[in-house]
C-alpha cells in the first residue's frame, strides 16, 4: 500500500472486502520517498484464501488500465483509463525523480477505497499516487518501482532507493557546449552542482563535467536515454528503478573535452543527512521553549505547513535556506535553528511580534542544532541569555533568573507537557 496511509499512525488495521472482517497489522517496511509500505497482519491466517496478484512490468503508453475501487457494499468497481505518458516525476516527499504512469481516467471518489490498485489483465500495474478530478488525470506508482521496493524489502536491512547527488542542465545551448569544451558527438547533460558527501562527489564528479552515458546508455542533450519499453525517458530512471544501493554504475563523462569513466557506488541518502531534512515522520518534532521563545529546526515538513504553495507562502528566507542548503552549508552535519514564534509571557515583553528568525549564536556560541542551543542557554553572560539572529532585531536578551523562575507558570498557562523535546 502507499506509505501516506500509515504515516504517523500507531495502529493500522486491515479489512477483507467481501466479509468486512478486520485485523490489526504491522508495518514491516516503509519508504516515504517512494510512497510505499509493506504490511503484515498480526493474524497470519487472515489472508488465507486470497490469491495475490501477479505484477505487470510491461505497461507502456497506449495501454488500458483499470482502477479497482470498492462500493460501500464491498462490491468491486472497475474504471478503465488510458496510459498517456510514462515519465519521471517527483513524489509527494519531493526527493529525486521516480518513474510514473500518467493515466486519463474518469475515476469517482469511493470512501471505502484507500489504496487504489491499477490493474492490467488482472495483474498489478501500479498504485494510485495522486488524482486530479478536474482534469481526470491520475498519476500511478508503477510496477517497476513496486518491484524494486519488494526486492529490497527482502533483505535484512532495508536500504531504500539509491541516489547519486548531483544536479544537471540540458546541453541544447551551443554556447554552453563550447564553454564546457565538449568534443565529438553532441549530447549529455552539464553538471551544475555536486552535493557534498554523496556518491557523485566520492567518485570525483565535478561541476562542469558533461555526463554522456550512464550504465552504458547514451544520454541526449535533454538528459534522456532510449528505453526499450518507454522510448525516450530521463536517465534518472536507470538509477532509481533499475539500480540498487551498493551497485557500481559506470558514468561516461567529458571533462574539458576529454572522455573519462567514473564508477559511482550508489547509496541511499537518509533524511537525517540533510541540513534541512525533507521529512520527519513517525516521530514527534523537536523543539525548545525558552521563556516563551519557541525554537525549532528547519525542515521541509515545517515549510509544508504553509500548504501546497509553501514555496511562495512560507517565509522566503527559510525557503531559500532549504532550496540551496547544499551550497550554503557544504560541510553538512548540522541543522538550521529557527525562532518560529513567541508565546506572550513576562520574560518576552517587547518580543511578542517576533517570528521566523534564523538563530546564529546563543551566549556567544555558534548554534548548529537544538542540542547546541540547549547547552548554550545553560551558560548566561552576566545573568542574561543572549540570542543572536541573522535577521532584525539581530539580538534578543532574556533575564536568565526570570526565565528559570517563570518556567513552571509558562508551562501551566499554555498546557505544555514539556518545555523541550530534543533528539
Amino acid at each position: 500500500m502507499t506509505a501516506d496511509l500509515v504515516a504517523n499512525q500507531n495502529y493500522v488495521e486491515l479489512e477483507r472486502a467481501e466479509s468486512g472482517e478486520k485485523t490489526a497489522a504491522r508495518v514491516e517496511v516503509i519508504d516515504y520517498e517512494a510512497n510505499l509500505a509493506l504490511l503484515e497482519p498480526t493474524e497470519k491466517a487472515f489472508l488465507d484464501g486470497i490469491i495475490p496478484l501477479e505484477i505487470a512490468l510491461d505497461t507502456a503508453v497506449g495501454d488500458r488500465l483499470a482502477a479497482w475501487q470498492l462500493e460501500p457494499t464491498g462490491a468491486l468497481l472497475a474504471t478503465e483509463g488510458l496510459v498517456t505518458t510514462v515519465q519521471m516525476t517527483q513524489y509527494p516527499i519531493d526527493i529525486g525523480q521516480f518513474l510514473t504512469y500518467r493515466i486519463s481516467i474518469p475515476m469517482q471518489y469511493r470512501e471505502n477505497s484507500y489504496t487504489v490498485p491499477l490493474v492490467k489483465n488482472n495483474k498489478l500495474a501500479g498504485l494510485l499516487l495522486r488524482y486530479d478530478s478536474r482534469s481526470q488525470l491520475l498519476d500511478a506508482i508503477p510496477a517497476p518501482i513496486i518491484t524494486h521496493f519488494l526486492k529490497e524489502a527482502e533483505g535484512k536491512n532495508y536500504r531504500g532507493f539509491p541516489s547519486v547527488g548531483f544536479s544537471f542542465f540540458p546541453t541544447r545551448d551551443p554556447e554552453l557546449r563550447e564553454f564546457s569544451g565538449e568534443t565529438g558527438k553532441s549530447g549529455g547533460v552539464y553538471v551544475t552542482n555536486v552535493e557534498p558527501h554523496t556518491p557523485a562527489m566520492k567518485a570525483g564528479l565535478q561541476v562542469g563535467d558533461i555526463v554522456k552515458a550512464v550504465a552504458n546508455n547514451e544520454i541526449d542533450q535533454n538528459g534522456n536515454y532510449v528505453d526499450p519499453l518507454y522510448g525516450k525517458i530521463e536517465f534518472t530512471n536507470l538509477l532509481t528503478a533499475h539500480a540498487y544501493s551498493g551497485d557500481i554504475v559506470p558514468f561516461l563523462i567529458q571533462r574539458g573535452g576529454k572522455p573519462m569513466e567514473l564508477k559511482i557506488t550508489l547509496e541511499h541518502r537518509d533524511a537525517k543527512d540533510y541540513v534541512s531534512p525533507p521529512y520527519n515522520l513517525d516521530q514527534p518534532p523537536s523543539y525548545y521553549v525558552l521563556g516563551g521563545l519557541i525554537f525549532q529546526e528547519l525542515s521541509r515538513q515545517y515549510l509544508k505547513e504553509w500548504g501546497p504553495n509553501w514555496q511562495r507562502e512560507a517565509p522566503q528566507r527559510f525557503v531559500y535556506l532549504d532550496r540551496f542548503q547544499s551550497e550554503l552549508f557544504p560541510e553538512g552535519n548540522r541543522r538550521v535553528v529557527i525562532l518560529s514564534q513567541v508565546l506572550p509571557a513576562n520574560s518576552t515583553i517587547g518580543y511578542d511580534e517576533l517570528s521566523y528568525l534564523t538563530v546564529t549564536k546563543v551566549n556567544g556560541k555558534e548554534i548548529k542544532s537544538l542540542g547546541d542551543l540547549a547547552e548554550a542557554v545553560k551558560q548566561p553572560i552576566d545573568g542574561f541569555i543572549k540570542i543572536e539572529t541573522e535577521e532584525d532585531p539581530k539580538q534578543i536578551e532574556l533575564d536568565a533568573a526570570q526565565v528559570s523562575t517563570e518556567a513552571p507558570v509558562l508551562q501551566e498557562n499554555y498546557g505544555i507537557s514539556s518545555l523541550h523535546r530534543l533528539d
